[in-house]
């Protein structure tokens, strides 16, 4: 019995950067995306520059981050701050409460694991500090395919 490989090895310096959500922020996708398709997982490479601020938001599935270099200040829903630098490792589990925002301090670079490589599942809903109220901008719902889902009657 023959049996294929599937595993991939690649080197990420050839992988090309794309925008980010926020002006000043990359994304290096690795898998999860057209190029490495992947089952369940997407995983990217994010390069901040310095003073960059991504606000607070939240996402409909959990993701992991691990700060490779760099500094921020990620702040949660309730306000509080916590400085990260390599080594960190943020969760964010899925939903409101898992919300948070990076105020970064010198460019960031850190591992982004998200839960899903489904389009709709990847949104990312800003969240007013100050009201609490939580809306996505029609551009972002139309980019990651959350116009019309397929029903699965």
């Amino acid at each position: 019995m023959e049996v294929e490989s599937t595993l991939q090895v690649f080197n990420t310096a050839q992988v090309k950067d794309q925008p980010g959500v926020v002006q000043g922020q990359t994304m290096k996708p690795l898998i999860g995306c057209p190029e490495r398709p992947s089952e369940r997982i997407r995983v990217s490479v994010g390069n901040f520059e310095s003073n960059t601020h991504e606000h607070l938001h939240w996402h409909a599935v959990e993701g992991f981050y691990y700060v490779i270099s760099g500094s921020a200040v990620v702040r949660d829903y309730n306000g509080k701050e916590y400085e990260v630098g390599p080594g960190t490792a943020i969760y964010a589990p899925a939903g409101l409460a898992g919300a948070h925002e990076w105020h970064v301090k010198e460019g960031l670079q850190l591992l982004s694991i998200r839960a899903t490589t489904s389009g709709h599942r990847r949104m990312q809903f800003t969240v007013d500090p100050d009201t609490k109220r939580s809306y996505i901008e029609l551009e972002d719902l139309v980019r990651m395919d959350g116009v019309s889902f397929e029903s699965h009657y």
